[in-house]
């Protein structure tokens, strides 16, 4: 990939990848948490 507009967009989606599934991971983190705490499934 010589082009550099190419470059940024898969940049881009590579962040917009990954951040998406940190999010994921974090909620699931966070319930699984919640559950062990308060015996109960977390508010949505």
């Amino acid at each position: 990939m010589e082009n550099d507009l190419a470059k940024r967009l898969v940049y881009s989606g590579l962040l917009a990848a990954t951040g998406a599934l940190a999010s994921i991971a974090a909620a699931r983190v966070a319930a699984l948490v919640f559950r062990r705490i308060y015996g109960e499934d977390p508010p949505e």
